[in-house]
C-alpha cells in the first residue's frame, strides 16, 4: 500500500497527498465512531447495573422509578403541561358538550351527558376521575353508581389492589371505596417491568380477549408489545354482567362490525335512550382497534413510534414519555420517515381530519332529530311494534358514529376506515328518520315535528331532564368532604 502511494506521489504529487489525507481522516473518523459506540455501551450498561433503589414488585409510584431512570421519568412529568392545541384537539382542557351540544341528546339517559371533556395528560388520571360528574357523588346514593372497573385504566395501584382482593373482587366493588387506595396516575408500572424495564402487560382485560381468541399475548414481538401496552387501555371495553367484568368484545374480531355483532349475540345494552327509548350502546375509546387498520400500523409501526419518539442526552438513547399528538414534534416524528416540510405534514393531517369531521358534524344534527323524532312518535301513541325497526336502526347508526367519535386521534390513524364507518352511520341515520316517518304517516301525524332549542349545552341538558344545578352542587360537596379524606388515608398508611 505504502509502495503504490509512493509511486503515486512521485507522479502526481498532489493527487498523491489528498489521497493520504483522505485515507487518514477515514482511519480517524472510524475511531471515534468505534470509541463512541464503546461509550454508549458503558453509560447504558451503567444505566441498568448502577441502579440506586431496588423497585420491588408492584411499584406504583412513578417518583421511586424515576430515581433509576431520571430521563424518562422528568418527560414523564411533563404530561401535566397543557401547552398544545392542534386544530382539532391537544393536550388542553376543553367542553366538548358545549362545542357540540347534540352530543347532550345522543347521550340523553347516559352519565355522558352531564360532562364530557377533552382528554388531557396521564399525570391527570387520577384528578379528572375523581372531579368528573360522570362518577357521581359516594355521599349520595342515587349518584353513587360507578363500580370499581372505572378505575381499572387510571393508575398503577389498580395491579397492586387487584393481586390483593382478587380480579372479581376488584370489579364488582364500588368506585367509591377504592379512593383512598388509587391515587397514582398511569405512570410506569403499567407498562413496565420493575427488574428488567421490558415493556409487560399489567393489565387482565388484554390477557383474557387474547386466550378467548386463542392466542397467547407472550407471543407477540418486541414492535407488537409497543402497542400493546397502550392497548390495555386506549380500546374498546364493557362492563359484563352484574359482576361488572371489565371485558374486551373481541371474541368475533375488532373491526365495528364484529364487535357490535358481539354485542348483539350477548344481548348487551349500556343504556335505553331517555327520548327515542332505543337500546344503546356506548363506544369508549377503540383508538387500537381503529389504529391496526390505518397506513402506519400495516407498515410496521407502533403506537409508541409516533407518540413516544426517541430522545439523546450524551450517549443515551431514549423514548419521550410526554406521549402527546406527534403533531407537537413533528421534526422527532413526522420528518423521520416523511421528507417533507412541517407545515405541509401538518396540513395533511388536517386534510384528513376535516373531511372525516365533516361528515360526524351532519350524523351528529341528523342523529339528533330521529331521537327527538322517535320521542314524538312515542308521545302520539306509537306500539312497540311500529317503533321496532326504527330503534334498531338509532341503535346502529350511533354505534358506528360513536366509535369514531370516541376514538382518541382514529380520523388520522385510519381515515378511510373511519369515513366508511361515518358513512354507515349516516345511511342508518337517514333509515331510521325515514322509518320514523312511516309510523308517524301510520298514526295519521301530517305536521312536522317540532324541534326544540338546544343551541347551547345548557339548553340541552335541560331538553333532556337534566337538573345540573343539583348534579354540580352535589359534586362539589363531595370534592370538599370526601376527597380530602381519601388523601388523608393515604398519607396515613403512607407514614
Amino acid at each position: 500500500m505504502l509502495n503504490r502511494l509512493s509511486k503515486l506521489i512521485s507522479r502526481k504529487p498532489i493527487w498523491g497527498w489528498f489521497m493520504f489525507f483522505a485515507i487518514m481522516v477515514v482511519v480517524f473518523l472510524l475511531g471515534l465512531l468505534a470509541a463512541s459506540i464503546t461509550e454508549r455501551r458503558a453509560e447504558i450498561a451503567s444505566v441498568f447495573n448502577n441502579r440506586k433503589v431496588e423497585i420491588s414488585e408492584l411499584e406504583p409510584r412513578s417518583e421511586i422509578w424515576g430515581v433509576n431512570y431520571p430521563r424518562e421519568y422528568e418527560t414523564w412529568k411533563k404530561t401535566r403541561n397543557m401547552d398544545f392545541k392542534s386544530k382539532h384537539n391537544g393536550n388542553v382542557r376543553g367542553d366538548v358538550l358545549e362545542a357540540r351540544p347534540e352530543m347532550v341528546v345522543l347521550w340523553a339517559g347516559y352519565a355522558f351527558a352531564m360532562e364530557y371533556e377533552a382528554p388531557r395528560g396521564h399525570s391527570f388520571a387520577i384528578d379528572d376521575i375523581r372531579n368528573t360528574l360522570r362518577t357521581g357523588s359516594p355521599t349520595t346514593p342515587d349518584l353513587n353508581i360507578q363500580p370499581n372497573t372505572c378505575w381499572s385504566c387510571k393508575s398503577p395501584d389498580v395491579p397492586r389492589v387487584m393481586h390483593q382482593t382478587g380480579i372479581a373482587n376488584f370489579y364488582s366493588g364500588k368506585w367509591s371505596t377504592l379512593g383512598h387506595e388509587i391515587v397514582n396516575p398511569i405512570g410506569c408500572a403499567d407498562c413496565h417491568d420493575p427488574k428488567t424495564m421490558s415493556l409487560t402487560i399489567t393489565r387482565p382485560g388484554l390477557i383474557e380477549a387474547y386466550e378467548r381468541q386463542g392466542r397467547d399475548i407472550k407471543n407477540a414481538t418486541t414492535q407488537e408489545i409497543r402497542s400493546l401496552v397502550c392497548a390495555q387501555c386506549h380500546v374498546e371495553y364493557y362492563f359484563k354482567g352484574d359482576g361488572k367484568y371489565l371485558t374486551f368484545p373481541w371474541d368475533n374480531g375488532t373491526t365495528v362490525e364484529q364487535i357490535e355483532k358481539y354485542y348483539d349475540q350477548a344481548e348487551h345494552i349500556d343504556w335505553i335512550h331517555k327520548l327515542s327509548k332505543a337500546p344503546m350502546l356506548k363506544a369508549q375509546h377503540p383508538d387500537y382497534e381503529l389504529f391496526v387498520l390505518g397506513p402506519h400500523a400495516k407498515r410496521g409501526l407502533a403506537c409508541a413510534d409516533c407518540h413516544m419518539p426517541y430522545k439523546v442526552d450524551g450517549g443515551i438513547k431514549y423514548s419521550d414519555h410526554q406521549i402527546s399528538s406527534p403533531l407537537k414534534n413533528i421534526a422527532n416524528t413526522c420528518q423521520t420517515c416523511h421528507r417533507d416540510s412541517e407545515e405541509n405534514l401538518r396540513q395533511y393531517v388536517y386534510e384528513y381530519q376535516d373531511k372525516a369531521l365533516e361528515i360526524r358534524d351532519r350524523i351528529e344534527k341528523e342523529l339528533t332529530k330521529a331521537h327527538i323524532t322517535a320521542k314524538y312518535a312515542w308521545e302520539k301513541g306509537a306500539t312497540d311494534t311500529q317503533m321496532k325497526q326504527s330503534l334498531q336502526l338509532l341503535r346502529q347508526a350511533q354505534w358506528r358514529w360513536d366509535f369514531v367519535a370516541a376514538s382518541h386521534g382514529g380520523t388520522f390513524h385510519a381515515p378511510v376506515e373511519t369515513q366508511r364507518i361515518l358513512a354507515h352511520s349516516l345511511d342508518r341515520t337517514m333509515l331510521a328518520q325515514l322509518a320514523l316517518q312511516k309510523v308517524l304517516f301510520a298514526l295519521n301525524i301530517k305536521e312536522d315535528v317540532p324541534m326544540p332549542d338546544i343551541s347551547t349545552k345548557a339548553k340541552a341538558q335541560q331538553y333532556i331532564g337534566l337538573d345540573m344545578k343539583t348534579l354540580i352542587e352535589k359534586k362539589e360537596a363531595f370534592k370538599k368532604e370526601v376527597i380530602p379524606s381519601w388523601i388523608k388515608k393515604t398519607e396515613e398508611k403512607t407514614l
